[in-house]
């Protein structure tokens, strides 16, 4: 899990399964993409792929996850995005072969501009028709919260 700002703070709030850790990234003013660097850097040196997932995006569904991970696994492309309704979403596994390219995204964009620039890479996988929900305000976390409380 990569943190840079409040960093102290998420460490103290989250528990983390066990083989995972804590990634600090010093650099996270700058944008996503120093965030996506930082974990590839950390990732387990045997790892074949990473798969991304946003923090402000914590309604992603395990089958989500499973469904990049084994259309990857099929061979299905060496970038596998989920697809919300045919709209590309999170979470995005990128093979191995991929990551020197994204060592070279910047800014807040992650590697979005990689996969415009190389469409045929990406393989985008049904995931349900609506997208997890993007928590960037108070009001989306209370409303996140109070959708996720009254279930």
């Amino acid at each position: 899990m990569v943190v840079g700002h409040r960093a102290t703070e998420i460490g103290a709030a989250v528990r983390l399964p066990p083989r995972a850790r804590f990634v600090h990234n010093p650099y996270y003013a700058e944008g996503q993409s120093t965030s996506l660097r930082a974990g590839l850097r950390a990732a387990d040196p045997a790892s074949g792929a990473a798969v991304v997932l946003l923090g402000d995006q914590p309604g992603v569904l395990p089958a989500a996850i499973a469904a990049v991970v084994q259309a990857w696994r099929s061979g299905e492309g060496p970038a596998a995005q989920a697809s919300y309704g045919g709209r590309p979403g999170h979470p995005t596994l990128f093979d191995r072969s991929l990551w020197l390219d994204l060592e070279r995204s910047t800014g807040d964009e992650g590697a979005r501009s990689l996969l415009a620039v190389h469409p045929e890479w990406l393989r985008p996988v049904a995931a349900g028709d609506r997208p997890p929900d993007d928590i960037d305000t108070e009001e989306d976390y209370a409303r996140v919260r109070a959708a996720f409380e009254s279930r």
